[in-house]
């Protein structure tokens, strides 16, 4: 027996712990993610109350069979018409609301960003205003805590579908279109963000994450952005550099001051981002150093080619180039 109630204590302990975390809709954390999670509650609360009626009623004839046969038009127009017709037209004008709630307007200088899905990474372009250019960043969106923030959404190949559960809910990105929604994170943290969307073999890999921050450190972060990177201050460096150029890899890949390409992910501050191939594996020299060597391996489909040709001490100067991007 207690071993028994040591196993249930465990499944609850289990189910409980999926409540919060940096991907759980149940752990609001923003004005949007809240107002979502109020209506779950409401529909689960009303689903459950709406089951045991349902129940009741069905044991009605085996409980009492003694009372004569039940009133079929009561239980027809009562249970099958009025119930649910009261039901709907309570839950749908709060429904629209909520939904109203998730895209509401911002102010004119509100932070603004692009993001757009691809093949299986993720871009996110900060609109800058005062007539500045775009900066660009990749599997990473960084926002000022409290501050709502306008994202216009646009998928590149095929259908994906932007989702923070603890921030907001999901909106579609169809190609061809745009699709707006609004975030905003209440308190600072990171959070876990993923396509919601069936669009290939790496789906399930296709994540990105939402640090929230102050808004001095997230303008002093946005600033350094913008700005070209530091030369290489190490021999391994400078090796490193050299060879991101030679190899091509600057074809694919922006580095700011180095190469300006947007076909792949922009790899300006590559190196201070908490994983690489969006959400494949954690950052970190080793694991850059096999995402070069093995990426079709690590990850088959996606549109990086697998260095395997490379020699140990040029896969370490490269992926060690790559870490100090920050």
């Amino acid at each position: 027996m207690s071993r028994n109630r040591s196993l249930l204590l465990l499944l609850v302990f289990l189910l409980l712990a999926g409540c919060t975390g940096p991907q759980s809709a149940l752990d609001p954390a923003g004005p949007s993610a809240a107002s979502i999670h109020r209506l779950g509650i409401l529909m689960y609360v009303g689903a459950t109350l709406v089951t045991v009626l349902v129940t009741v009623l069905m044991l009605v004839p085996i409980l009492r069979p003694r009372e004569g046969p039940v009133n079929r038009r009561l239980f027809l127009w009562g249970g099958g018409v009025a119930l649910p017709l009261l039901t709907l037209t309570a839950l749908v004008p709060y429904v629209m609301t909520v939904g109203h709630e998730t895209r509401a307007s911002t102010a004119a200088d509100r932070l603004t960003v692009d993001v757009t899905g691809y093949l299986y990474w993720w871009e996110m372009a900060y609109q800058r205003g005062d007539g500045q250019a775009p900066v660009s960043s990749a599997n990473e969106l960084r926002v000022p805590v409290g501050e709502p923030v306008e994202l216009f959404l646009r998928a590149n190949d095929v259908i994906h579908s932007f989702w923070v559960p603890s921030l907001a809910g999901k909106t579609d990105m169809i190609p061809g279109r745009v699709n707006r929604t609004v975030i905003q994170a209440d308190r600072p943290g990171i959070y876990r963000g993923q396509c919601a969307e069936y669009c290939g073999l790496q789906h399930t890999l296709m994540a990105f994450d939402v640090i929230a921050m102050p808004r001095n450190e997230f303008d002093a972060w946005l600033s350094g952005l913008a700005k070209p990177v530091a030369q290489p201050r190490t021999p391994e460096l400078r090796r490193g550099r050299d060879l991101f150029v030679s190899l091509g890899c600057g074809a694919c890949h922006a580095v700011r001051g180095v190469s300006e390409a947007r076909i792949g992910p922009d790899l300006t501050q590559v190196g201070a981002r908490r994983t690489i191939g969006a959400g494949t594996l954690p950052g970190g020299v080793g694991n850059i150093a096999g995402w070069i060597a093995s990426a079709q391996h690590l990850k088959p489909g996606n549109a990086m080619p697998s260095y395997d040709q490379l020699e140990g001490p040029q896969l370490r100067a490269l992926a060690a180039y790559l870490e100090s991007l920050r």
